[in-house]
């Protein structure tokens, strides 16, 4: 497109783009995630789907890319604005922590901004509908691991063994009871055990068994008693059963929240280009933005990507990017930058 400043590896394999025009000094940013998941996709029958075995773009971050691209192109055809606009193309989103990295290696201090607007494509959402929420957007979440070492035994003399296995089995169950019975009811919280690893022989009882989950809060008070509670649970589990239980955390995203005047601006800039919703709920997903928005003010809103039919929804092998919404979210980045550099 002939932008000349263009700085690559930031933050890993970021790229920031950098648009000037007139006499303004002032600043703000767009962000586009850009990673995929380790997921094989089983779009088999679209022309488009992954050439990469094991790897798909299941949460439309390609799209986010393309999107961004396409409001450098609207903002470079469009002579009606002055100031700094920086196009943040960021890397490992996906607990990659791409945010922090890049904050780290200087972004906002590389690239000033005033501040920063992004966006996440949103299955079941009608398509080109926008979404700004009031408050919460997305959760606060982060990784947890629980290892339960005991003592391997033939499996036919089960009398031998501290079987983790069984253990691994309750606390699955008992997990539920985090949310369900440790939590204020109409606070939002989930616990999701994902991955379970052990065992080798379909005859033994194996010495350790390893449960990997996810756990997600909209508050702090929430995030501490999730916490708390997988800790009680895991720790009695062991107890009950004679095994070790070894419980650890890897840290995720805080709350993604806009900023009052940048989502009011983020409104009017989405009201300006396509329909506008105000009444969306927000998600347990979790979104490393969250650390953007803790440097600089900014906003972050929905575009319905259409129905989430034939499992089509975010981290599905058969999710599909509607292309369809592109022109909005071009049109919405765009937008909500000139809004912002002319803002008083």
């Amino acid at each position: 497109m002939g932008v000349a400043e263009v700085a690559e590896g930031v933050g890993g394999h970021g790229v920031v783009a950098t648009l000037r025009r007139g006499e303004s000094n002032r600043s703000v940013g767009l962000r586009g995630d850009m990673d995929a998941l380790p997921i094989e996709e089983q779009n088999g029958d679209l022309p488009w789907r992954s050439t990469v075995p094991g790897v798909m773009h299941a949460c439309g971050h390609d799209g986010h890319t393309a999107a961004l691209l396409g409001a450098a192109r609207l903002l470079l055809d469009d002579p009606g604005w002055s100031g700094t606009v920086h196009l943040v193309f960021q890397p490992a989103e996906e607990g990659g922590g791409g945010a922090k990295r890049m904050i780290a290696e200087g972004l906002f201090s590389r690239f000033p901004m005033e501040r920063i607007f992004g966006w996440h494509n949103w299955p079941g959402l009608p398509a080109g509908t926008i979404a700004v929420h009031d408050g919460p957007v997305m959760a606060a979440g982060c990784r947890f691991e629980i290892a339960f070492d005991g003592h391997a035994s033939h499996a036919a003399l089960p009398q031998l063994s501290r079987d983790p296995m069984v253990a691994a089995g309750h606390c699955i169950v008992a997990l539920q009871s985090v949310v369900a019975r440790n939590l204020d009811p109409l606070a939002g919280g989930v616990v999701s055990v994902t991955v379970v690893e052990g065992g080798e022989a379909q005859n033994q009882i194996p010495s350790r068994v390893t449960l990997k989950g996810t756990a997600r809060w909209l508050d702090a008070a929430a995030g501490t008693a999730i916490r708390d509670g997988v800790h009680r649970i895991a720790q009695g589990i062991g107890a009950t059963f004679g095994v070790e239980a070894a419980v650890t955390w890897r840290p995720g995203v805080d709350v993604t929240a806009n900023h009052p005047a940048e989502r009011d601006l983020a409104a009017a800039a989405a009201a300006a280009v396509a329909p506008l919703r105000r009444d969306v709920a927000p998600a347990m997903t979790g979104e490393d933005f969250c650390w953007f928005l803790q440097q600089v003010p900014g906003a972050f809103v929905w575009i319905g990507n259409g129905p989430a039919e034939n499992g089509r929804e975010l981290h599905n092998p058969r999710y599909d990017f509607n292309d369809a919404i592109l022109p909005v979210a071009s049109g919405f980045l765009a937008e909500a930058a000139k809004r912002a550099l002319a803002a008083g």
